[in-house]
């Protein structure tokens, strides 16, 4: 191994790790004088990772378009380094498929066939999905050649030390100790152990021989105990739900058949349980969509911006996100749904766009006047945008049998598909773009320190699964999917303000919904969601090493009830870790939705100046400059020592 001035340690090998190795290369040729050796740890494959990976069900897709993914820094990106530009994935497969692509991968014969039928328009498979991050992989790692080397560790890391001299250690679970001059967590989303009220469940099924799936990602728990027929409660209606089924349907033999009126009828296998489910809000998450706008283009934001914000900064030492931020991110949002409904369906409007839009914007969001002016410009009350009922679409409706409850559930699907499906409602993309834009900007528009802790919380709780709830759902034909398989008996829809409970008399879970419409007892339980961020109780070795040591910490908020901890790791706005004495690591860092910075994925659309290549430029450039600026002991620099 070559032994140069520098190292640089990177544990997960993920896209987020792939996008900042991107990074580095770009960045290389104005900032690195000298050559640096790169270590990723990573015990999937290095560029697709865990989540990523090839080696899951067949059937599991990505809930984003191919025309809507790229891991390429485009020209859109505000950031100090170059742009460079590549093909999103509906392209790469068009070029892989026409033989003209630079070190094409070799795909399987199946992803093959995918990707010569793949377009824009396409959702594609994980897998196919998987084969686009390897290959973005390893031309991040020919682009840092000659300066860098990069050598992958098919492993996992179980301790980093604190720097000494310069250097940290960071020791492998396989036996070989590594020397870097600076580490980066890339960790991405990662396990817990199982606390807190699962804990509870844990124990209930246990002692009386259940079933109970913990939070966790769908395609690593074993289902293999539920057995033909058996009723199961499902908490959770999001992606991991979405999942789960198509695990325990269509992964169990099932299969779909499209009926001559264009709908689906599900033919069980028979093997498959029958699942009843509930969540908060009781429906799963919003289609994606299928329309495209017809109107004026959109144009920048109108009232959430850096001005704006900075005028709440002047008057406010510190500031609250609902009753501050959020009424000109929902103005903001409306603006470009508006613009597109008045713009793209002129015939559903009754007034000019000129003199809807010079109204609203001397309006508070919040205001009689603003809802006055909606009424008068917009006569069907459906089209009016009404952000409470879009985030909780059941509230109000009063439940008296649990048919009544499901078909609520069946309608609100059927309805959203009728909306999002359709090339009839373009304004449904005009609130999506609208809603992910105001997603994007938030951490570069608004000091993470200048807001509450309060805010904190909304931001990570209410926010991002407002967001996910109405943008990153599944794509429509899952939805279809559910209902075909409701038809056929194997799926009931509990409601909302699922709660659950362990029943001891019984040995039974108890699931109670839909003000207390709808009840079942089951011998299973599934928590289907990812687990929440944790450092104190996480599963991961490192981060639990780094909790024990003192070298990193969960963020604690001070709130009105007391401190909180959101379990994130801590991290500055550099993406320092920062300890248990409130200190920065100088040449530790963190990035990735575990981490207390305002995650935005590692992946985005083209041309959408994506928050996480702005953050991927900012941290290659800073570690760039690491590396240059700290002494470092060239005996042990990127090295293995044993």
């Amino acid at each position: 191994m070559s032994r140069h001035d520098h190292s640089l340690v990177f544990i997960g090998g993920g896209p987020r790790t792939a996008g900042v190795l991107e990074r580095l290369g770009a960045n290389a040729p104005e900032l690195l004088p000298t050559a640096v050796d790169i270590h990723v740890v990573e015990p999937f494959t290095a560029g697709s990772g865990r989540i990523w990976r090839f080696d899951q069900d067949p059937g599991l897709m990505l809930n984003s378009m191919a025309g809507d993914v790229t891991m390429f820094t485009d020209a859109s990106v505000a950031c100090a380094g170059p742009a460079v530009e590549g093909p999103d994935l509906a392209q790469w497969a068009a070029a892989l498929t026409a033989g003209t692509l630079d070190d094409a991968p070799l795909l399987h014969a199946h992803l093959a066939e995918q990707a010569a039928t793949l377009t824009r328009a396409s959702f594609p498979t994980r897998q196919l999905h998987s084969a686009y991050l390897e290959w973005f992989f390893r031309r991040a790692v020919a682009t840092l050649a000659p300066q860098a080397t990069v050598t992958v560790h098919l492993d996992t890391a179980l301790e980093v030390t604190a720097a000494k001299e310069g250097i940290h250690t960071v020791r492998l679970a396989g036996g070989t100790v590594l020397a870097a001059s600076a580490v980066v967590l890339a960790l991405g989303h990662t396990d817990a152990t199982v606390h807190g009220p699962s804990a509870h469940f844990a124990d209930f099924a246990a002692r009386h021989g259940r079933f109970h799936a913990a939070p966790a990602y769908t395609t690593d728990v074993d289902y293999s105990a539920l057995d033909p027929g058996q009723d199961v409660i499902v908490s959770g209606m999001g992606l991991a739900f979405v999942d789960l089924v198509v695990l325990l349907m269509e992964g169990r033999g099932g299969r779909f058949r499209k009926r001559d009126d264009g709908e689906l009828d599900y033919v069980p296998s028979g093997h498959e349980p029958r699942l009843w489910a509930g969540s908060r809000r009781g429906v799963p998450f919003h289609s994606k969509i299928s329309a495209t706008l017809r109107g004026t283009a959109p144009g920048a934001a109108q009232f959430f911006t850096a001005e704006a914000v900075q005028r709440l900064l002047v008057d406010h030492s510190e500031l609250d996100f609902r009753t501050q931020l959020w009424p000109l991110i929902a103005k903001d949002t409306a603006h470009s749904y508006y613009q597109e409904l008045f713009s793209g369906s002129p015939e559903r409007v009754s007034m000019d766009w000129s003199e809807f839009s010079d109204a609203l914007a001397g309006l508070d969001w919040y205001s009689p006047e603003r809802s006055t002016l909606v009424t008068s410009a917009v006569p069907d009350p459906a089209l009016h945008l009404d952000f409470e009922r879009l985030d909780h679409p059941l509230d109000g409706f009063i439940y008296g049998t649990p048919g009544e409850v499901a078909d609520a559930v069946v309608e609100h699907i059927a309805e959203d598909l009728r909306r999002r499906d359709s090339e009839e409602h373009p304004e449904t993309l005009a609130l999506f773009l609208g809603l992910l834009r105001a997603y994007m900007d938030v951490a570069s528009l608004v000091p993470a320190e200048r807001l509450s802790a309060g805010s904190h919380a909304a931001v990570h709780g209410w926010w991002h699964g407002f967001f996910s709830f109405v943008d990153s759902g599944p794509p429509p034909h899952r939805l279809r999917q559910l209902l075909a398989i409701h038809r056929a008996g194997l799926l009931e829809f509990l409601g909302p303000n699922l709660q659950v409970t362990a029943e001891e008399s019984s040995g039974l879970f108890r699931a109670t919904a839909a003000q207390g419409a709808t009840t079942v007892m089951a011998a299973a339980f599934i928590e289907a969601r990812l687990p929440a961020p944790t450092v104190a109780h996480s599963a991961n070795p490192l981060l639990s090493s780094l909790h024990s040591s003192g070298g990193g910490a969960e963020q604690h908020l001070l709130t009105a009830d007391g401190t909180v901890s959101t379990g994130r790791l801590l991290v500055s706005d550099s993406h320092q870790v920062v300890g248990s004495r409130d200190e920065a690591t100088e040449s530790l860092f963190a990035v990735g939705p575990g981490t207390s910075a305002w995650g935005s994925g590692a992946f985005a659309r083209p041309n959408s100046n994506a928050a996480p290549f702005r953050e991927n430029d900012a941290l290659a450039r800073l570690l760039l400059l690491t590396l240059t600026q700290r002494s470092t002991l060239t005996a042990f620099s990127g090295r293995t020592l044993s």
